[in-house]
Parts: C-alpha cells; structure tokens; sequence
C-alpha cells in the first residue's frame, strides 16, 4: 500500500468517527460543565483501602454556575423554569427548536420561553460559552442553569430537562 492511500484511508476513518461523535452528541441535554464532578475528593476515598491521604484536596469543578436574571435576559424570567435559545437569523436548526421549546412550554404553567439572537448578545454569548447556534440552557426558577444543549435538541429531551428544573424550585 502507497502512503497516500494509507492517508486517504486515515482520513476517512477520522472523518467517520467524528461524524459519528458529532451525531451522538448534538441536541442532547447535559447537565453544565460547573456541576459534574469529575475528581473524587480524598476524604470519599474509604478507610483501610491501603492508601493513606496526606491532605485533603477539594473537590473539582463543584461550584455553582452562574444565575441569570431578567435584566441579563430582556425578558421575566418563568415562575417555575426558563427555556432560554441562543439564535442566529441564519440558522436553520433555530426555527424548528423554537417551534420544540414553545410547544414544551405551552405545556406546562410557570415556564418560559425566552429567545435571544446571540449576535446582538456577545457579552452573554462569552460568558455562558456558548459555541454554536441553537444552545438551548434550562433554567431553574432562580436562574441557575439546569441543563444545556448545543444543537437541537429533541422534544422528550427538553420535556425531562424542565422536568428536573420545576424539581428544583
């Protein structure tokens, strides 16, 4: 085999695997990066394992997100939980997620659906690391993020998201 076909062949097989990683993570809600935890802290490590810990060390990334109010958002924040859409005016995927979240939140009392167009909104954009249009963020009551998804997301998806959102409040 020729070097050239070993890096055609390379680089379809990237170009598959990415596709396919990209596929299985579009539109899926997660909860945000600040809530995983991600390093187990030494003190949850049991007694007589053999490993003795010299000093605790904190917890990773278990802090609490930032909480968004109305004045941030343009618009009242919902009694019970918020659908907020980040959009852009050319994008496709925009318009059937806000048909999703609107149709989600004509379903349940005290949510809200807000929509802001992310060019217009760059300092927000920045500070909420949103990367890509639509990004979908599940607020809470008091405007902590609940959950979030870059892409589209699917209908049960977002129903269980604001499902865990009106739990919390």
């Amino acid at each position: 085999m020729s070097g050239g076909l070993i890096a055609l062949l390379a680089a379809i097989a990237a170009a598959v695997l990415g596709g396919a990683g990209w596929r299985l993570t579009n539109g899926r809600m997660r909860a945000p990066r600040w809530a995983l935890r991600t390093s187990p802290d030494v003190r949850d490590i049991p007694e007589g394992n053999g490993l003795v810990p010299v000093q605790a060390a904190p917890a990773v990334r278990t802090a609490q997100g930032p909480r968004l109010t109305s004045e941030q958002l343009g618009r009242a924040l919902g009694e019970r939980a918020t659908l907020l859409q980040f959009s852009t005016a050319f994008c496709a995927p925009c318009r059937a997620t806000r048909r999703i979240l609107a149709d989600v939140a004509g379903m349940t009392d005290g949510v809200a659906h807000v929509e802001i167009d992310a060019e217009s909104r760059l300092d927000l954009v920045r500070q909420l690391g949103v990367l890509r249009t639509p990004t979908v963020l599940v607020l809470a009551a008091d405007g902590s993020i609940v959950r979030r998804a870059s892409g589209q997301p699917r209908k049960p998806d977002v129903i269980a998201a604001v499902g865990a959102a009106v739990g919390l409040s």
